[in-house]
């Protein structure tokens, strides 16, 4: 896990972005195939909600 809290927003921006296109690409792998192979996506999907929320709070912060 990343602590969010120790980097810039471009370097989260960049980390949501990264994750983002890796996540479509192991669908489109997981796609062809059975349901195995899901528990990475998920964990995936969840680092980019963590990662989100952080720069939320920080924009709501700001505010």
């Amino acid at each position: 896990m990343t602590d969010f809290d120790k980097k810039s927003v471009e370097e989260i921006t960049k980390l949501i972005n990264e994750k983002r296109e890796g996540l479509r690409a192991d669908r489109f792998k997981v796609a062809g195939s059975a349901k195995k192979g899901m528990m990475p996506i998920r964990l995936v999907r969840k680092e980019i909600a963590r990662a989100l929320t952080s720069l939320n709070a920080r924009k709501n912060k700001s505010e």
